[in-house]
This record gives C-alpha cells, sequence and structure tokens, in this order.
C-alpha cells in the first residue's frame, strides 16, 4: 500500500509528513510491506482481516498524543487497541491509522492505599499477577488475555462483581488523551463529566492511557466448573441460587457442548451441557456448604472445584477461547432468569452450532445494583443478568450459519429481555440499540460527546454520535 492509497480527504499524509511522526515516536512505526506488518494488524477476531495504512505501537503518552494528533491533522479513520478483543473489530481498520497500546503495560501497585495503576495495554493477566502478590484483585475478565481498557471502559463484568461492583465501579481515575492531543488527569474532583462518560461510554472520548483502580482483599478463591445436564430445573435451581446467594459467590452459569475433561464422563463429551463457574472469595470454612449448595443445582456431571489463587481463575477459557476463532456476539440485560427465557435457552442450547461457542449469564446484583443508574454512565443497574451469547467457530466456512444462529437466539430472547444489553457484547450490527443500551444517560452522553469530539474522530466503537440528543429507549 502506498501513501496515495489511504482513502482521506485533501489532508492525507505525504512521505514527509509519514517520516516526522516516525522522527517523533519513540515506539514503533508500522507501514504495509515493513517488517512485522501482518502481525501487527493482526487482532483476536479472525473475522476481522483488515489493512490499515498505519500502526502506531505507543510506548508512553506522547506517541499517544502524537498519534491521535496526526490522524485529526490527516484525517484518518482512527482504531485504539489495548488488548485487541473487540468482537466487532473496532481495533483495527482499513486504510486508517491504528493506536496500538499494546506495548504499554506498566504496573505500579500501592498495597498500604489497595490501589493500582495500570497503563492501557496491560491485560488483566497482567494486573491481576501484578495486584495478587499483594492479595488484592478487582473485578476483571473471565478471560485472561482480554484487555482492560475496553472491558473496563464498557462497564466491567467479571467473577467479583457481586461482592465488588463493576469493574468501572472501582476505577478511582484515569488519564485520557483527548482528540486535541490534550492530556487529561479525570477523577472525582477534576474533569468529572468525562469521568463519567469513560465508566460506561466506551471509547467515545478520548484514549485512556493509564487506569487506577480500587482493590479488594481477595487471595485464595474456591473456584472452578460444575457441570450438570442441560434441564430447565437446573437454570430454576440456578435463578435461586443468585436470589439468596452471599455476595461473596460469583457464579457465572454457561450453556456449553462439554469439553473433553476427565472429571466429565466421556459419555457427555460434545453434548449440551450446563456449567456453572464458581468463584467463592468468602470464608475457607464455609467451602464445604458452597459446594453442597452447588450439588442441589441438579445432578452433578462433573466437577473441579478447588482453593485457587485469583488469577487462575481467570485464565479457565484461555484454552477454550484462544486468538484466531471467529466470533460474533449478540447480549441482552434482564431483572428474572423467567421461565421463558429459560425455554429459549433450552432451544437454542440444544443445538449449539461448535464446540467454542457458549452463552454465558453473568449475574450482576449485590454491588452492582447499589450504584445509581445515574452515577457512571452504565445504566442498567436494577438488571440481575446480563447475558452473552457468544458464537465462536474457527473455519470461515461456517461463518453464516453461526451467525445466522446467534441472530435467531437473540430475537427469540428478546421478548423476555430489557431493551438494551452490555456494550461489551455488541456486534457491529447493533449500531440501532446504542440509545437503547444508555437509556436514561444516552442525551447526557451525546452532550459530552458533542463538547468534547464534535466531529467524532473517535467513532470506531459502539458510537455516540455528536448531535442534537435522540429520543431514548
Amino acid at each position: 500500500m502506498k501513501i496515495t492509497d489511504i482513502e482521506t480527504g485533501h489532508n492525507a499524509p505525504s512521505a514527509k509528513d509519514i517520516q516526522a511522526l516516525e522522527q517523533r515516536l519513540h515506539g514503533a512505526l508500522v507501514r504495509p510491506g515493513g517488517a512485522g506488518y501482518d502481525t501487527a494488524r493482526r487482532v483476536y477476531n479472525a473475522q476481522h482481516d483488515r489493512r490499515p495504512a498505519l500502526i502506531v505501537q505507543a510506548v508512553d503518552v506522547a506517541d499517544v498524543m502524537a498519534g491521535v494528533t496526526f490522524a485529526g491533522e490527516h484525517d484518518l479513520p482512527l482504531a485504539v487497541r489495548g488488548g485487541g478483543h473487540s468482537v466487532p473489530g473496532f481495533r483495527t481498520c482499513d486504510d486508517g491509522l491504528v493506536l496500538s497500546l499494546e506495548r504499554m503495560r506498566g504496573i505500579r501497585v500501592d498495597p498500604g492505599s489497595h490501589r493500582v495503576r495500570a497503563e492501557g495495554g496491560c491485560t488483566w493477566a497482567d494486573l491481576n499477577h501484578a495486584t495478587a502478590a499483594f492479595g488484592l484483585a478487582t473485578t476483571g475478565g473471565i478471560v485472561s488475555t482480554t484487555g482492560i481498557a475496553g472491558l473496563t471502559l464498557g462497564g466491567g463484568l467479571g467473577h467479583l462483581a457481586r461482592r465488588c461492583g463493576l469493574t468501572c465501579d472501582n476505577l478511582v481515575s484515569a488519564d485520557l488523551v483527548t482528540v486535541e492531543g490534550r492530556f487529561l488527569t479525570c477523577c472525582e474532583g477534576r474533569h468529572e463529566e468525562l469521568f463519567w462518560a469513560i465508566r460506561g461510554g466506551g471509547g467515545n472520548f478520548g484514549v485512556v492511557t493509564s487506569f487506577e483502580y480500587r482493590l479488594h482483599e481477595v487471595a485464595n478463591i474456591l473456584g472452578g466448573p460444575t457441570f450438570y445436564p442441560l434441564e430447565a430445573g437446573v437454570l430454576q435451581a440456578y435463578r435461586e441460587l443468585i436470589a439468596e446467594a452471599p455476595e461473596a459467590l460469583g457464579a457465572i452459569l454457561g450453556i456449553t457442548l462439554a469439553p473433553p475433561l476427565p472429571f466429565v464422563p466421556e459419555a457427555w463429551h460434545g453434548r449440551p451441557m450446563v456449567v456453572v463457574l464458581t468463584c467463592w472469595s468468602g470464608p475457607v470454612g464455609e467451602d464445604d456448604a458452597i459446594r453442597e449448595r452447588l450439588g442441589r443445582l441438579g445432578p452433578v456431571l462433573g466437577q473441579a472445584v478447588q482453593r485457587m489463587p485469583y488469577p487462575v481463575i481467570n485464565t479457565l477459557f484461555d484454552e477454550l477461547l484462544p486468538a484466531g476463532l471467529h466470533h460474533y456476539w449478540k447480549g441482552c440485560f434482564s431483572r428474572e432468569l423467567s421461565d421463558a427465557a429459560i425455554a429459549v435457552h433450552l432451544d437454542f442450547g440444544s443445538r449449539l452450532p461448535c464446540p467454542q461457542t457458549a452463552t454465558l449469564l453473568f449475574p450482576i446484583d449485590g454491588a452492582c445494583q447499589r450504584v445509581a443508574p445515574e452515577a457512571t454512565a452504565f445504566a442498567y443497574r436494577e438488571a440481575t443478568f446480563a447475558t452473552a451469547l457468544g458464537p465462536s467457530w474457527p473455519d470461515a466456512r461456517d461463518s453464516e450459519a453461526n451467525i445466522a444462529w446467534g441472530r435467531a437466539y437473540y430475537q427469540a430472547l428478546r421478548p423476555h429481555s430489557q431493551a438494551g444489553g452490555y456494550v461489551n457484547f455488541m456486534s457491529a450490527d447493533d449500531t440501532e440499540r446504542v440509545a437503547a443500551n444508555y437509556r436514561q444517560n444516552h442525551d447526557r452522553l451525546v452532550a459530552l460527546k458533542t463538547r468534547f469530539d464534535p466531529n467524532n474522530r473517535f467513532r470506531l466503537n459502539h458510537n455516540i454520535a455528536p448531535g442534537a440528543p435522540s429520543d431514548t429507549a
């Protein structure tokens, strides 16, 4: 690709402009045909095979400021990459500039104040490793290779959510580079409106170069999967478990094809099953009671629940979901797991299209619900479950069938769900749901977008477009 191939207006950068950018960077500038270009442009979801014109591999804030400014000066599409897990493909683009933070992975833990500051390229494996040394943790993702940036900016679901709140609820401050290339620290008392917006509003308002989180005392936990048959009674019993369980019990329900694990009977391998992935961060003395309660959900067909360091629980999906698979996700919120919704889950769960595919129900009650719906951009504080419909498959030739299954599943769940869903579970074809996803907070977000990014430079995301506020769902 030559410079003249960059599809922009009259501000398209010249070779001299690009050379000047490269000289400003402490990191690297990767271009088509250069060493490492194909590796640098690759993202987690193999559905998105794109060819950016420039990739800035930033190593510090100055590099980020230079990349943002350059993209604005030359009207280039701008994709910002942290962990690169964006299922809709927002972390890459054709013929534009990818600003990669993947080399910005510095972490500093302050055990005395129970705080950690981590750079925007960190993954949850990085952060969990650093904080576990002090017996501390915060709510994070369930796949260790997920970036902290995208997960936090979208809200942040995870094993500790019922006890500790969403990831964004534990965000204390954030360093952000604006569309003009300005560097701001956002927190309570400083740039409060931006601090409000980035807690659930995604990457619409700038590039967050570092995050400061509140930490909680979490060392070893009782965790692991318990497998059950795919039956209505199991899902109904799970519903009762979440309603009555202590908040220290994280229990994510999955519907998937049983993997060939040694503790799952061979006769069940490859068959649809329910799995409850447990994370008990309460007292060791209550471990047996937790196991006993799990046993009452239904016939236990396999179980590997044991004491482990907290970071381990976030690696259990890693082998099932490596980089290079194809993904298409849908998501919705619900106040309850109704019998009608259970019937939909049984129907689609009985015909899962691929071993890597899973439906996940994240409980978001407890501490998540004690935050006011207007306190952060994350709007659905009365929801009890966030449902992720996650078709994943290895062969591109199977894309049409897997996507069709996911869309049909979502349509069948809609009558039993709330209007919006968790933005990190949205696909690229969910743009019409943005207002519903933010609900009562949408107009405020539009006003802030109009103020801080009027030309919509940060648009490769679930976009909150600037302009006149629209009717919200």
